[in-house]
């Protein structure tokens, strides 16, 4: 059962030591976080028996997220459409505009913007309850019961985003696919037939696959960084305010970090 408080070093006397100290910690923090998701990992063989919570994290991560990411979704769609539909209708290729407006979704825009929904909502509302316990010493009274913490509040919330993540970004993906259809038909003459048959004919099933990775990594990421941050949560309710923004800040840059080192892997 893994110590979860704060390390408390000595003051630096001098940059050197101030930069070895921000080192230092960012090495422990980085280490914990993945200890805390391998641990997590670990315990996924006692979810059987815990069906009740997995089925109620399951519910927040979709069906509470997904008016909002079918939203942006839709809009997104529409946007790309108009957009690349202006473009390529100065070279007379405005049927082009489906294959464009799907390939980009399925890529990288349909995980990246589901998951940026999913750290702004869930993973803020998973540093604000894990912070929130563990100030009140929920926490440690949970120890003191000889119930692991990681177990009993990581990883139900890990397995759920893991499963909902890749079938909100397939959702988001086909809603943004019709609001880029209704742009075309609408605003640029394209027929739906053409639409979907230009794309079609283009997109593969790695694009697919590799659109699937991401956001299951996505997941990992905010849940881990939910999790690390509510779990060392300190100073009282500022604290828990500062946690949340934590979350959410290092989730969106860990996110569009590693969508860029994805893409430039496979592509």
């Amino acid at each position: 059962m893994r110590n979860f408080e704060p390390v408390f070093l000595p003051e630096p006397r001098n940059l050197f030591e101030k930069a070895g100290r921000m080192v230092r910690g960012y090495t422990m923090a980085a280490g914990d976080a993945i200890l805390i998701t391998i641990e997590a990992f670990s315990f996924g063989r006692r979810l059987p028996r815990r069906r009740a919570e997995l089925m109620r994290q399951m519910y927040a991560c979709s069906i509470k997220s997904f008016f909002i990411a079918a939203v942006v979704a839709l809009c997104m769609g529409m946007i790309l459409s108009r957009q690349a539909g202006v473009t390529l209708s100065r070279f007379n290729q405005q049927e082009q505009v489906g294959t464009l407006v799907i390939i980009s979704l399925v890529r990288e825009l349909g995980p990246v913007m589901t998951a940026l929904i999913l750290a702004a909502s869930i993973g803020s509302a998973y540093a604000a309850e894990i912070g929130t316990m563990t100030i009140s010493e929920e926490v440690s009274a949970l120890k003191v019961m000889s119930i692991n913490p990681v177990d009993y509040l990581v990883s139900p919330r890990l397995y759920a985003v893991l499963i909902m993540c890749p079938a909100l970004t397939m959702f988001s993906e086909l809603i943004g696919a019709f609001g880029g259809m209704l742009v075309a038909k609408t605003q640029l003459g394209v027929s739906p037939q053409s639409f979907y048959k230009n794309a079609i004919l283009e997109l593969e099933l790695r694009d697919v696959y590799i659109g699937l990775l991401k956001s299951i990594l996505f997941a990992i990421v905010i849940v881990t960084v939910a999790a690390y941050q509510g779990l060392t949560t300190t100073d009282g309710a500022v604290g828990v305010g500062r946690s949340t923004r934590r979350a959410v800040v290092i989730s969106f840059l860990y996110i569009m970090v590693i969508g860029f080192f994805v893409t430039s892997l496979f592509y």
